[in-house]
């Protein structure tokens, strides 16, 4: 297929998206993947029904590899993994019911976005391109000039925004995101997190992988977080969240005094323990964050001893995944 095979041309109506054509579940089942001698997935076992489902973990967790292993990229070294009742690896006929947005940029910068959501539908062989390539792009808000602009002159965001319409173009039931919102800025943000939630709600399976828990937190009624190939925890978003806000907390502190500092801090309700750091400071464990937060500053001065330092030691997405591991 050349360029000049591709039709360029503006449908004069935008239809809206047809209704999903039936629930389809994502069902991994002891799935392990390995690359060599590194375990990228391990021993996950999970059903992603129709709605939004967030993959949250940090950068190399895994993620990436989930949704490849789910798209029919990879074959899985131990378990199965099935979408709508077929198995993902083998079978070219799943890209029917799938649709995926990689991380990477997948796309063909000389062409224009239209021609590149065109040449998407052409693989598809659907019936009525047209139709099909208007009402994806307008689903993203590419349907304006930028649609007849090459890839090369998008920005970030719109390389974003026109790699989903060629996923949608097909009307697939299951989309898989790979850290969708790269790039783009809050109002192509709040746009793309608003279409995800009305696939959802229609009945589409969609799944996507976030390292920012305030985006899957939006965007998600239920959280699979993923740490170091595992299956670390899983549920309703608010029970993850509490898990990651009632964990201890970690802080260095320097002061004037360090001893008498210590002393004051032992026994309040908020700390779970003070050491003295043998290069001076304090290490305190802390129970609940805001707490320990407003009190300190209140016992330093009630002692007359000058805070100098106050940082958190553990506050990185892997400390807080860790932890929920060992919960």
């Amino acid at each position: 297929m050349t360029i000049d095979d591709i039709p360029a041309q503006r449908p004069t109506a935008v239809p809206t998206a047809a209704p999903v054509a039936g629930p389809a579940e994502v069902v991994l089942d002891n799935v392990t993947h390995w690359y060599g001698n590194v375990v990228a997935v391990n021993d996950i076992t999970m059903t992603i029904g129709p709605g939004v489902t967030g993959l949250l973990g940090p950068n190399g967790a895994g993620k990436s590899t989930l949704l490849h292993l789910v798209s029919g990229f990879l074959a899985p070294s131990r378990g199965t993994v099935t979408v709508a009742g077929q198995t993902a690896w083998h079978n070219p006929g799943i890209y029917k019911v799938i649709g995926l947005v990689p991380e990477r940029d997948s796309v063909y910068a000389f062409l224009t976005g239209r021609q590149f959501v065109t040449a998407t539908a052409k693989l598809h062989k659907l019936p009525d391109i047209d139709t099909a390539v208007a009402r994806a792009m307008h689903m993203v808000e590419m349907d304006t000039e930028a649609a007849d602009r090459r890839i090369d002159t998008y920005s970030k965001g719109m390389r974003q925004r026109i790699k989903v319409a060629a996923a949608l173009v097909h009307e697939p039931r299951v989309l898989l995101l790979d850290e969708p919102f790269n790039g783009m800025d809050p109002r192509q943000r709040l746009h793309m997190m608003d279409l995800l939630h009305r696939l959802g709600d229609s009945g589409h399976t969609i799944v996507f992988s976030s390292h920012i828990l305030e985006e899957v937190e939006r965007l998600s009624g239920t959280v699979q977080v993923i740490v170091a190939g595992r299956l670390a925890a899983s549920g309703d978003y608010r029970r993850i969240r509490r898990l990651m806000t009632s964990r201890p907390h970690v802080f260095q502190v320097a002061s004037s005094d360090d001893r008498t500092l210590a002393a004051a801090l032992i026994g309040r309700p908020s700390v779970n323990g003070v050491e003295l750091n043998p290069g001076g400071g304090l290490e305190v464990r802390a129970g609940d964050y805001g707490t320990f937060s407003r009190e300190l500053a209140a016992v330093a001065r009630e002692r007359g001893v000058r805070l100098r330092t106050v940082l958190p030691a553990d506050e990185s997405l892997e400390s807080v995944f860790t932890y929920l591991v060992a919960s």
